[in-house]
C-alpha cells in the first residue's frame, strides 16, 4: 500500500523518480478575504444549531487537516508516471509530432442577458461577454463593457452543466436540499424562480455558485447555448488535448489516486487545467463533510438553502483553487529540472532502456498470460463487439456530418466563384469559409451526431465502471473541430497556391473543383485513420482500468507505491507496475484491433 508521509514532514520522498518535492507553500489560515461573502448566507440567528464562527472554523479546518499531504501524493504520483510516458513519447518521436492537435478556440459572443443576482435574488439586466478563452463576464451595460470597465463577475466554465428548463433547475434545486415537513411551514419560497420565465439558461455546478441568465428571445438562448456548450467543452479538454508528456504524466496521476481510492475509469474526473482538476477532486472529497457540517447552518430552507449551500461551497472552492493554484506554482520549478533532468537521461540510454523493457515485458507476460487470458475470455470477448458498434455507429455519424458540412462549404466558395463576385463579396465568402470550425451553429450538426455517443454507450460500459461518457462525447466533438478545421486549412492554402490574377472566373473555379476533390481524399484519408484511433483509445479506456482491477485480485499484483519499484538499476523510466501495464494492455489491443478490423478493415489501421 502507498505509505503516506507524516503529518507536519515538509518533504514527500519520490525515491526512484528524482529529486524530492517540496510541500506547497500555504498559509496556515485560509485567506480570509476568500470567506468574507460566507456569513451572509448563514442565519444570524443565536439558536442556530451551528454557530456561524465554528462554521467558518470547521471549513477552514477541513480545508488544511490533510490535503496539503493529498496534494504531495498526487505531485508524487505525477513524478512516478513521468519518467515512464517521457521515454514513450520520446521512442515515439515522429508519430507524436504526427498527432499533434490544434487547439479549438471559442468564437467570442456577446449580448445582453438578465441575471438573477442579490442577497434577496432579483433579476436585473447586464451585458454578458463570452471570451474566447471559456470565459464569462458580465457587465452593468454595454457602455461599461465597451469603455474597458471592470467586470461585475465574471467565470471559468469549466465543469458547468448547462439547462435551458426552468423545471428541471427546480428539480434539481429540490434533490440538492429537500424539504421537510418542518421546513415546508417556515419557508419562504423562492418566489423569482418559481414564476415562470422565458428563455433561460442555468449554468450549475456541483460545487460552484449557480448563474442563471434567460435571454430575450428563443433565436438569442439558442445562440448563447451552443456559445456556451462550446466553451464548456473548450475548458474541459485541455489536458486531454496535450501530448505533452508532462500533461499525460498529470491525467495518469490522477487516475491512479483515484483508483486508490475505489474509482475505476474516472476520465470525467480529469476535465479542465492541472489546478482545476486537483481543486475538484479535494473538494469532492470535501463535499459530504461540508454539507453534513454547513446545511444546517445556512438561511433558508428548500430551494432557497440548496442556492444558499451553492454560494457556501463556491467560496470553499475559490480557497481551495487559490491554495492549489499556488502549490502548483511552487512545484514549477521542480516540474521543470525534473522534465529536464529525465529528457537527457532517456535519450543517453535509451537503447538499454529498451532492452531492458523488452525483457521485462516476457518475464513479465509468461507469469500473467494464462491469468489475462482467462479474464478476456470471460469478461471482455463477449462484449467487445457490441460495445465497438456502440461507439463506432455515433463516431461515423460525427464525422459524415463533418464531411457533409465542408463539402458544402467548398461547393458554395466556387458557386461564388462561377458568378463573378465582387472582390469584398468573395473576400467575406472565404472569411466565412475559414470560420467554420469555430461557428457553433454550423458545427451543432456534427455535434450533436456525436451526442449521441451517450445513448449508444452509457449502460453498455456501465457494468465495466466506465466513468468517462462525458469526456468520450466531448472527445468525438473536439474530433469533429479539429478535422473540419485542418480540412479547411488544407482548402485556403492549397486555393492560395493554385489561384492566381491571370485566371479568369471560370478557370478558377475549375482549378477549385481540383483542391476539393485532392481536400475530399485527404478528409477520407484522415477520417478513416482517426477514427481508428479514436475508437481503440476509448475501447481500452473502456476496459483497461476494469481487467487491472480484476488482475490485481487474480495475480495479487502490488498495488504501486509512491517511490516506485525500479525494474532496472539506475533507470527511473521503467517501473515493474509500468512493464505490467504495458504487456496488459498489449493483450488487451490485440483483441480490440482484432475487432476493430473486422467491423472497419484493414484500410482504417493507422499505419
Amino acid at each position: 500500500m502507498c505509505k503516506s508521509p507524516e503529518v507536519g514532514k515538509d518533504r514527500l520522498d519520490m525515491r526512484g523518480v528524482g529529486p524530492s518535492v517540496p510541500a506547497p507553500t500555504v498559509a496556515t489560515t485560509m485567506p480570509g478575504k476568500l470567506f468574507n461573502k460566507i456569513p451572509c448566507l448563514l442565519s444570524p440567528c443565536p439558536s442556530d444549531p451551528v454557530p456561524v464562527g465554528s462554521l467558518l472554523f470547521a471549513a477552514q479546518r477541513l480545508l488544511l487537516r490533510s490535503n496539503s499531504l493529498k496534494l504531495e501524493l498526487l505531485i508524487g504520483f505525477w513524478g512516478l508516471h513521468l519518467s515512464p510516458i517521457l521515454g514513450e513519447s520520446l521512442t515515439n518521436e515522429e508519430i507524436q509530432d504526427q498527432r499533434g492537435r490544434k487547439l479549438p478556440r471559442v468564437r467570442e459572443h456577446q449580448g445582453p442577458l438578465t441575471l438573477l443576482q442579490g442577497c434577496q435574488p432579483q433579476w436585473q439586466p447586464t451585458f454578458c461577454v463570452l471570451r474566447g478563452d471559456g470565459r464569462l463576464e458580465w457587465f452593468s451595460h454595454k457602455e461599461e463593457y465597451e469603455s474597458g470597465g471592470r467586470p461585475l463577475g465574471s467565470a471559468a466554465l469549466t465543469g458547468y452543466t448547462l439547462l435551458t428548463s426552468q423545471r428541471e433547475y427546480l428539480c434539481l434545486l429540490d434533490d440538492l436540499c429537500p424539504s421537510s415537513c418542518g421546513d415546508l411551514a417556515q419557508e419562504e419560497p423562492l418566489r423569482v424562480l418559481e414564476e415562470p420565465v422565458s428563455f433561460v439558461l442555468f449554468l450549475v455546478h456541483p460545487f460552484r455558485a449557480h448563474l442563471c441568465f434567460c435571454a430575450c428571445s428563443r433565436e438569442a438562448q439558442r445562440a448563447w447555448r451552443l456559445s456556451l456548450q462550446g466553451a464548456i467543452r473548450l475548458r474541459a479538454t485541455v489536458l486531454q488535448r496535450s501530448r505533452a508528456p508532462a500533461a499525460c504524466a498529470f491525467l495518469d496521476a490522477v487516475r491512479l489516486y483515484r483508483r486508490r481510492r475505489g474509482y475505476a475509469g474516472g476520465d470525467d474526473a480529469t476535465l479542465g487545467s492541472d489546478a482545476e482538476v486537483l481543486s475538484a477532486e479535494l473538494m469532492r472529497e470535501l463535499l459530504p463533510v461540508l454539507r453534513a457540517q454547513t446545511l444546517r447552518g445556512l438561511r433558508g430552507a428548500g430551494r432557497a438553502r440548496a442556492r444558499a449551500c451553492a454560494e457556501f461551497l463556491d467560496a470553499v472552492h475559490a480557497a481551495v483553487m487559490a491554495w492549489v493554484s499556488s502549490g502548483l506554482r511552487a512545484f514549477q520549478p521542480e516540474k521543470d529540472a525534473l522534465l529536464a533532468a529525465l529528457e537527457r537521461m532517456v535519450r543517453t540510454d535509451l537503447e538499454h532502456i529498451l532492452q531492458q523493457r523488452a525483457l521485462g515485458a516476457q518475464r513479465i507476460e509468461a507469469e500473467i498470460q494464462d491469468s489475462v487470458e482467462v479474464c478476456l475470455c470471460g469478461k471482455v470477448d463477449p462484449q467487445l463487439p457490441q460495445l465497438t458498434l456502440a461507439l463506432l455507429s455515433p463516431v461515423e455519424a460525427t464525422l459524415q456530418a463533418v464531411r457533409t458540412l465542408l463539402i458544402r462549404g467548398m461547393d458554395r466558395l466556387c458557386h461564388y466563384l462561377r458568378k463573378n463576385p465582387s472582390g469584398t463579396q468573395l473576400r467575406r465568402e472565404v472569411y466565412e469559409f475559414g470560420e467554420m470550425p469555430w461557428d457553433p451553429e454550423l458545427m451543432q450538426a456534427c455535434y450533436r451526431e456525436a451526442e449521441r455517443i451517450h445513448n449508444h454507450l452509457a449502460q453498455l460500459a456501465k457494468p465495466f465502471g466506465f466513468l468517462g461518457i462525458r469526456s468520450l462525447v466531448f472527445g468525438a466533438q473536439d474530433l469533429a473541430q479539429q478535422l473540419m478545421a485542418a480540412a479547411v486549412t488544407t482548402f485556403l492554402q492549397l486555393a492560395d497556391q493554385c489561384l492566381t490574377s491571370a485566371l479568369d472566373c471560370s478557370q478558377a473555379a475549375a482549378q477549385l473543383e481540383k483542391v476539393r476533390g485532392l481536400v475530399l481524399k485527404k478528409f477520407s484519408s484522415d477520417s478513416e485513420t482517426t477514427l481508428w484511433r479514436f475508437t481503440r483509445d476509448w475501447l481500452l479506456g473502456i476496459f483497461w482500468p476494469f481487467v487491472w482491477s480484476e488482475l490485481e485480485m487474480r495475480c495479487n499484483l502490488e498495488p504501486l507505491e509512491v517511490d516506485g519499484d525500479i525494474l532496472a538499476t539506475g533507470c527511473q523510466v521503467l517501473t515493474t507496475e509500468g512493464v505490467y501495464r504495458d504487456v496488459i494492455q498489449g493483450l488487451l489491443l490485440q483483441r480490440i484491433d482484432r475487432e476493430l478490423k473486422k467491423v472497419l478493415g484493414a484500410s482504417g489501421r493507422a499505419s
